[in-house]
């Protein structure tokens, strides 16, 4: 490796740590709801869940915003980074997974930019200087920092996983081994939706988990709550 790709893949896994402070361990993209209503009851409920939401769910639409976030600020295009925020704004199936979204962007920008800051990210704050959607933030700021798409998208598509699969082995509960175990079965869909929302436009962007949507809306009235989401 170069000494560029050394510090590029250093970033990555610095934003990307469990470490970094946006708070990821409080949200479960309404996992908990599910796990309350029995709808994800053990490891094989948990890995259909996983999948689900990455061929066409939250971690499906965040991702192609992701790469067309990244590729906006690659080409210095503001307008067209300006849409790409207001599209992820308006993206948002419920209240609280707006909230997620919003929170942990604010907390990813104002966290890059004490520490590695870098001209993509003043433009960005300058385009929407507030409740940037989380995958906007993290793909203007590889974008920033010359990580690679391709690269950049799959750490973020692992990290959200290993977010996940660390609530639900503290929500179904799982195992460790057990959260090892769909950690490594779930790689070829992290790397198929990588490469599916590598050049996917927003305008045909659909997804189809309508029960994770709901679980989401039901988590906000939910009486006992571990998470925020």
């Amino acid at each position: 490796m170069t000494a560029g790709e050394d510090m590029a893949l250093y970033r990555l896994l610095c934003w990307l740590s469990p470490a970094f402070p946006v708070g990821a361990f409080s949200y479960s993209q309404g996992l908990e709801s599910a796990v309350s209503t029995k709808l994800v009851a053990n490891e094989t409920d948990m890995a259909a869940w996983l999948n689900d939401t990455l061929s066409g769910g939250q971690l499906w639409s965040d991702a192609v915003i992701f790469a067309r976030a990244h590729d906006a600020a690659c080409s210095r295009r503001h307008i067209a980074l300006l849409d790409v925020v207001t599209f992820a704004r308006a993206f948002q199936p419920s209240a609280e997974l707006r909230l997620e979204s919003f929170s942990q962007g604010e907390a990813f920008c104002t966290a890059v930019k004490q520490s590695w800051p870098c001209k993509a990210i003043d433009v960005l704050r300058q385009v929407a200087p507030d409740n940037v959607p989380y995958p906007v933030a993290v793909g203007v700021a590889c974008a920033g920092h010359g990580i690679g798409r391709s690269q950049a998208l799959h750490g973020w598509l692992h990290a959200s996983v290993s977010n996940l699969v660390s609530a639900a082995i503290r929500l179904v509960p799982l195992g460790q081994n057990q959260g090892q175990r769909l950690l490594a079965g779930i790689e070829p869909a992290i790397r198929t939706a990588r490469d599916h929302a590598a050049d996917l436009p927003l305008s045909r962007l659909t997804t189809n988990c309508l029960m994770a949507d709901i679980c989401s809306m039901q988590h906000e009235t939910q009486h006992t709550r571990l998470f925020r989401s």
